[in-house]
């Protein structure tokens, strides 16, 4: 087994922090924020579908470390780089997190390792940017291989044991290494040709994703101007066993994966000739939606919303899990309040927002269900006259 060093401990970082310690490797857990580290520290996961128990039972064993001193990196004999990798105000790709890695490398690793990329970027990140650049200033020829991410947050299903890991090395001695790391704690690893082939297939995954649900998302307008039941619709398409696949609407798109991985997908397309206006479309599209459910409810009600005071519920864009990423509901909430609407939320999973805690639902005119968790009190909800659903759950609720 060997020493890993996890530069990030976030979803993804300490997922593979515990995967890894548990399959008997000794981690070190490394992340630049104090909170993060403290919270580890002191045995507490900061991950709702990582346990304190797997925290406490991998840090007692002396098989994980988690830690801001950059140094302690130096001991690895692999590195792996989780970092987030967000857009820019342009909706471009924003690969800070990813130079700041290189920068730690640079300065705290002086011997030949294995570096192991998890973040999701654009094709040629590993080979042009990472690899490059490690190399460019400290002249050492480390082997550098891909290996994105397949975290689905909540999801016990699939987890990082059970789902195929694609990995491949600039070298054969990359992809090797990297394909026997994976192998010690994951069932089915898969080696693809080219690092560039197994970055170019984590953005074709969510961008599949993003364009079916933009779909789906303009077929449920259509259906509402056309007073069809779109719900009705998808489980009448379901019923042909080839050629269809089940995708729901809502009230937009959330989390990390499918609004921003298909943007790296679309730069790096539109460096060629062939522009990515399909992708462009469809996350038009998707952006759109908190703001056609606003107009849907207004519609309804014939009313513009001002005089009432509403709740969200849901603000996590993912049920049962709290990430709040590039969440839907926090749209609605921003775009009602803009209005001058008396707004406020609800999220029994998600307790904190923007200096905000949860609110009761208690003395609401309207609801609208974004993201239902289990455990929300669905008797008090339904004490609300008007409760407007976005997620089709909520058969006794009005649907939009």
């Amino acid at each position: 087994m060997s020493v890993v060093g996890i530069i990030g401990q976030g979803y993804v970082g300490l997922s593979l922090s515990v995967s890894a310690a548990q399959a008997g490797h000794r981690v070190i857990g490394f992340d630049t924020s104090d909170s993060v580290i403290e919270s580890l520290v002191s045995l507490k996961s900061t991950i709702t579908y990582i346990s304190d128990k797997e925290i406490t039972h991998i840090i007692s064993n002396k098989s994980y470390l988690p830690t801001s001193n950059p140094k302690l990196l130096g001991e690895c004999e692999i590195i792996v780089i989780a970092v987030p990798t967000p857009l820019d105000v342009s909706n471009n790709p924003d690969l800070t997190f990813i130079k700041s890695a290189i920068q730690i490398i640079i300065k705290n690793v002086d011997k030949k390792i294995l570096i192991i990329n998890e973040s999701t970027s654009f094709p040629g990140t590993l080979r042009n940017v990472i690899a490059r650049e490690i190399e460019e200033v400290s002249g050492i020829n480390h082997d550098y291989a891909s290996a994105p991410e397949r975290i689905d947050p909540g999801n016990t299903t699939w987890t990082l044991t059970n789902t195929p890991r694609l990995v491949s090395g600039i070298s054969g001695d990359a992809t090797a290494k990297a394909k026997k790391f994976y192998e010690s704690f994951t069932n089915n690893v898969v080696e693809v040709a080219t690092p560039e082939i197994a970055e170019m297939s984590k953005l074709l995954e969510n961008t599949f994703r993003q364009v079916n649900i933009a779909l789906i998302n303009q077929i449920s307008q259509i259906c509402h101007e056309l007073d069809i039941d779109v719900r009705e619709v998808i489980s009448a398409s379901e019923t042909k066993p080839f050629g269809f696949m089940k995708f729901l609407p809502g009230a937009g798109v959330g989390g990390h994966c499918i609004p921003v991985d298909p943007m790296y997908l679309s730069y790096i397309a539109n460096t060629t000739k062939i522009k990515a206006t399909l992708i462009s479309l469809s996350d038009d599209i998707n952006r759109r939606m908190p703001a056609y459910k606003i107009s849907c409810i207004e519609e309804i009600l014939n009313s513009d919303l001002t005089d009432k005071k509403v709740i969200v519920v849901g603000i996590a864009y993912k049920q049962n899990v709290s990430d709040i990423r590039e969440s839907p509901a926090i749209a609605i909430i921003n775009l009602l309040r803009e209005k001058g609407v008396q707004t406020k939320w609800h999220d029994n999973v998600v307790g904190l927002w923007n200096n905000e805690t949860s609110s009761n639902l208690d003395d609401q005119d309207l609801v609208v269900v974004v993201t239902l968790h289990d455990g929300l009190d669905i008797e008090k909800l339904k004490k609300i006259k008007n409760v407007f659903d976005c997620t089709g759950k909520l058969p006794w609720a009005k649907q939009i």
